[in-house]
């Protein structure tokens, strides 16, 4: 009798390790994402694929800068349940560790120059001679706030590196003061502007450029903030920008572009959150569809709130900066 016991609860424990948490529990109620404008596309896909597994679950999504989805949570108080930034340290700085215990680093990108077919001189720019044809007087530029979206930011830093690495001095400050009128809030904006001809070029995540079709210039890679390898030319360039309170400014030092996600400490569908952040991150689901739409993976990389990780999502993250 008593092995029978044994072996009987020894199926059953056998047999709930095999069954997922989510079948135990139907995932249902709400789920509120918080993302970066950069991941519009890559998310909408994701969220519909996601539903199919959990149809009962509403995925309610806010697009916006990265800094200014933060913000939300930091200082306006809105309820979010995930948050993914195109900027990993922008979780870093500005929620942890009073609004989130820990940040996984999961996808790249890089920096491009984007435009029409109907940009003015569009048949002759190239990578050599980008910056020129934007600081035509007869040519409109555009770019995000660098104090809202870190395409903003890096928009910035790029010139900066564009000018080390063209070896032209004050290139910089004339690309930035060029056209500020047209400085919009998030990087999606600014294709609004572009597609309708009021710009001729931006600023954009080369993503961003692939998933809407546009054409754009690919940036040599000392400037693009693609390549981990060149870390330390980019971290030679840095920018000012706002910070966690109204007269605090952060210093913003060039570095490779790279996607971090976390759950805000106050989300209220913690486990909903947990089951989409780990579909999200799983190479054939979320992050294949990721990878499709440009955004290479990173997974798993370092992170100094390893410690802090969800068990289920540590596979997706490994210890150190």
């Amino acid at each position: 009798m008593i092995v029978m016991a044994c072996l009987f609860v020894c199926a059953n424990n056998v047999k709930k390790e095999e069954i997922p948490v989510q079948n135990l529990k139907p995932l249902s109620g709400d789920l509120i994402i918080f993302h970066a404008g950069s991941l519009s596309v890559p998310m909408k896909e994701i969220t519909t694929a996601f539903k199919k597994d959990n149809p009962d679950v509403n995925i309610m999504m806010e697009a916006a800068g990265s800094v200014e989805c933060a913000r939300k949570i930091t200082e306006l108080n809105k309820p979010c349940d995930v948050m993914a930034s195109s900027d990993f340290s922008v979780i870093d700085k500005l929620l942890i560790p009073k609004y989130a215990d820990w940040n996984i680093k999961f996808a790249s990108n890089e920096m491009a120059i984007v435009y029409t077919d109907k940009s003015k001189r569009s048949n002759e720019i190239n990578k050599d001679n980008w910056y020129k044809i934007m600081l035509d007087k007869s040519v409109q530029i555009s770019r995000a706030d660098p104090n809202a979206d870190p395409c903003g930011y890096r928009s910035v830093l790029v010139s900066k590196l564009a000018e080390k690495y063209y070896r032209q001095n004050g290139l910089a400050d004339q690309l930035l003061k060029k056209d500020e009128s047209n400085i919009r809030p998030k990087e999606t904006d600014l294709i609004a502007l572009l597609e309708t001809g009021n710009v001729d070029y931006i600023f954009l995540y080369r993503s961003v450029a692939e998933q809407h079709k546009l054409k754009y210039i690919i940036l040599p890679d000392e400037v693009n903030l693609k390549k981990p390898e060149l870390s330390t030319l980019y971290a030679s360039v840095s920018v000012e920008i706002n910070g966690k309170n109204p007269n605090e400014k952060i210093t913003q030092k060039g570095e490779p572009m790279v996607y971090g996600i976390t759950i805000p400490k106050d989300a209220p569908h913690k486990a909903t959150a947990l089951a989409f952040v780990k579909f999200l991150l799983t190479k054939d689901k979320g992050m294949a569809i990721m990878e499709k739409l440009g955004q290479p993976s990173v997974i798993p990389s370092a992170t100094n709130s390893y410690d802090n990780i969800p068990g289920d999502l540590k596979p997706f993250a490994k210890t150190g900066k």
